[in-house]
């Protein structure tokens, strides 16, 4: 870290902690079972079990107390002494107060932003990701323990496929990779729980809670007139197999994810509020979780009033609680679950389970074992939020995930001089808000710089015009005044792109260019430059920037998604070279005619004889602007297979399958026959050389591929098998070393949505590396 990253986290910290010292005193957090009542009721005698607590707390209450406890705003019960619990919480990229459950009005006023998720999955560094989270975690606790937070179950991360690239919640996932979006919800729950990396050190007691969302197929929010309340999302059982599911899978199984939150819309006609198969057959039963889970905000109220799907209100209440589901972000359930209980709809003893579920939650989080504070987690304080620990993640994150796309002749980094150049700095993100800054779902920052600040610390005499006079919408721009300041400086740095106007929750994008006159400012402005202009984009979704990738008067692009708080800092010592920039893009840049598919195909495979040209890397047959792990740096590297510990699999367990397509037979096993512990048995190691060739140090991803031998229609073009980022000084090698299941890894979902082996020939790919492996069943 470079003097001027210390000195600006130490200006951070002395505001903060000023701050801080005028607050009033700390307010208790809400909590049961005072030594006054905790030999009184069974539910607070910690030696029992958690099941008979909630058991026998749940025994207690009345009817009309029990369906108080099914929705998100939960009131007291002063006869047991049980305080209110607010279930719906924020913490996507950072304690927020976006939802009820968090307020900084007492002792905190803020938290650490950290970068959107979509940037900080660029840096494919699963450690980083857990960092944060357990960070998120700290600060989310300190922030109950201060008092005025009403709950402790927040409702992130979001873990669903970034499908389609106008969609606007796009920028909350970690792309479009299922692989991807599953490793970091696992990094992320177990971060924020309280759990160690590895996973299994967790026990019974919660750090906060984490909740999995939005199970099932979710990805459109509102798009030429079809909104997601309404939506029926058509998904094969094939694509539900290998590209929508997984992440909930490993979110529920590995991150032991103690909530889910059941989405909006319909999967094949049915909603995912009150699908059985989904709730109870698919998670509770065959994944074994045993959290609580939570409608989206109005969602059974949908499941009757726009979806039709229930004939009565009283229907679509005992749907959804038939289905598996324990509480609901609303108060329809306020509204109709006694008639439905008095008409015989909703029986009591799913009532029960419910409640059950969820008082198991609030006694986890330590919230019936008296005051929290003197608990697990009870010394976790004040000082803990916006701390020089969280500021240097935050900041470590945003540089992390910057991607460089474009560097000809090496124009960057720009040049450290004494005197200093002369920098203009134009766009209608440059000097930007937290619209653009730091996507959606934020809260408080401890302090927001802008790009333009952090750019002032390395070029004094910087000139700042913002080209654009209506924001990112750009329907009017000073083309001309913006390219007559470019004249007069020795260099320009373009900062465009999309903000929160453009794409967020319940706004899909219907255009993947620039907004307005954006381009036309980039080009003007380039050409009247002196030297080629640095283009900075701001956006969650791609944009196609094909005219900037080809204009040589664009030396340089970088795309910086919505890097958070410290995101002026981490971008100008990127341009500048105090950091190495090594992000990769986590999702495919689509070129604008790609908004000819309809984002209501939910389709993930090409299918040529129709046209359509399928989604994601995995599957997309058609031209790219930029593809799915590109990303430049200051250096190169290259890579070498040092060894993979089997060239040839022999899988003898179980039946051999047979399937006939286009006069060829293939033959594959069911990985369900295989057993999980056969799978472990078999797994493959593969070990990787990694050369730093450049002079100067970096951060790299390392992503590794697995391609068939003759890709089929229908299986993946190439597919993710593993990543890891790795630091190398410069002329450094490192190994890098992959475990891979073949049941996990070199496995694919067929049309009956079965996973399988399929024998035939691989390709093992990093850079411009292969390696051959064979598979025989």
């Amino acid at each position: 870290m470079g003097l001027s990253s210390i000195a600006i986290i130490a200006f951070l910290l002395i505001s903060f902690l000023f701050l801080t010292l005028q607050r009033a005193e700390s307010t208790q957090p809400p909590y049961s079972c005072d030594a006054s009542s905790s030999g009184r009721h069974p539910f607070c005698n910690t030696k029992l079990s958690i099941t008979q607590r909630a058991q026998d707390l749940v025994s207690r209450l009345t009817l009309d107390e029990k369906l108080a406890q099914l929705v998100n705003s939960a009131p007291s019960i002063p006869r047991l002494g049980i305080p209110s619990y607010q279930w719906w919480s924020e913490a996507l990229h950072g304690v927020a107060d976006a939802g009820p459950g968090i307020r900084f009005n007492g002792t905190i006023k803020s938290a650490t932003s950290f970068p959107q998720v979509i940037l900080t999955a660029a840096s494919f560094d699963q450690t980083l990701w857990y960092n944060i989270s357990k960070a998120i975690g700290t600060e989310a606790r300190a922030v109950y323990n201060a008092g005025p937070a009403m709950g402790m179950t927040f409702w992130a991360p979001n873990i669903n496929v970034f499908r389609d690239p106008r969609w606007g919640r796009g920028q909350e996932t970690a792309g479009e990779d299922p692989l991807m979006n599953a490793k970091y919800g696992v990094a992320y729950v177990r971060g924020l729980q309280g759990d160690s990396f590895e996973g299994g050190k967790l026990g019974e007691k919660l750090q906060a809670s984490a909740c999995c969302k939005h199970f099932t197929a979710y990805d459109l929010d509102q798009w030429k007139g079809v909104n997601r309340f309404v939506f029926d999302a058509r998904v094969t059982l094939q694509d539900l197999a290998d590209t929508y599911q997984p992440p909930f899978q490993s979110c529920i199984q590995q991150g032991r994810a103690s909530g889910i939150m059941c989405a909006y819309n319909r999967v094949n006609g049915v909603p995912n509020c009150a699908d059985f198969d989904l709730l109870t057959t698919t998670a509770r039963k065959q994944w074994k979780f045993d959290g609580y889970i939570t409608s989206d905000c109005g969602a059974v109220s949908i499941i009757h009033d726009k979806q039709g799907y229930a004939k009565t209100a009283e229907d679509a209440v005992a749907d959804v609680f038939m289905a598996g589901m324990d509480v609901e972000c609303g108060d329809y359930i306020t509204k109709h679950a006694k008639s439905a209980v008095s008409q015989k709809k909703l029986p009591t003893s799913q009532i029960d389970r419910a409640l059950q579920n969820l008082f198991s939650i609030r006694i986890r989080l330590g919230l019936f074992d008296g005051n929290p504070t003197k608990l697990a987690f009870g010394t976790i304080g004040p000082n803990e939020v916006c701390s020089e620990q969280h500021l240097r993640l935050a900041l470590e994150a945003a540089r992390n995930g910057i991607v460089l796309l474009k560097n000809d002749d090496s124009l960057l980094p720009l040049p450290k001089t004494n005197p200093s150049v002369s920098l203009a700095v134009i766009g209608p993100n440059a000097n930007a808000s937290s619209l653009a800054v730091l996507g959606n779902y934020y809260g408080r920052p401890c302090k927001l710089v802008t790009l333009l600040q952090g750019f002032g610390r390395y070029a004094k005499d910087t000139i700042y015009h913002p080209g654009c006079e209506d924001g990112t919408q750009c329907a009017s721009a000073q083309i001309e005044q913006a390219a007559e300041v470019a004249k007069k400086v020795d260099y320009v740095v373009l900062v465009m792109g999309l903000d929160q106007s453009q794409e967020r929750e319940s706004h899909d994008r219907e255009y993947l260019g620039l907004p307005g006159k954006q381009e036309e400012l980039i080009q003007s402005v380039a050409k009247a430059a002196k030297r080629p202009v640095v283009l900075v984009l701001f956006c969650g979704g791609p944009v196609d920037i094909t005219s900037a990738k080809f204009d040589n008067k664009v030396g340089g692009i970088f795309w910086a998604g919505y890097p958070g708080e410290l995101g002026g800092v981490a971008l100008a010592q990127v341009v500048f070279g105090d950091h190495n920039p090594g992000g990769r893009l986590p999702i495919t840049w689509y070129p604008k005619d790609f908004i000819r598919v309809p984002m209501t195909d939910m389709r993930m495979r090409a299918d040529p004889a129709s046209g359509y040209p399928g989604r994601t890397y995995r599957f997309y047959t058609g031209p790219k602007v930029y593809e799915f792990g590109y990303g430049l740096s200051y250096t190169n590297y290259s890579y070498k297979f040092h060894s993979v510990s089997q060239n040839t699999l022999h899988i003898n367990q179980s039946s051999t399958h047979l399937m006939a397509e286009n006069s060829e037979t293939i033959r594959y096993k069911l990985v369900s026959e295989l057993g999980e512990e056969t799978c472990q048995s078999m797994s493959l190691s593969v070990t990787l050389g990694v050369t730093n060739q450049g002079n100067k140090a970096g951060k790299h991803p390392v992503l590794l591929f697995l391609r068939q031998g003759k890709v089929r229609n229908g299986n993946p073009v190439k597919q993710l098998v593993g990543f890891q980022s790795v630091k190398l000084d410069a002329g450094e090698t490192a190994r890098v070393g992959f475990e891979l299941s073949p049941c996990e890894h070199l496995s694919i979902a067929n049309e009956a949505g079965s996973v399988v082996i399929e024998e035939g020939s691989y390709l093992l790919l990093v850079g411009d590396q292969e390696y051959p492996i064979n598979i025989k069943v």
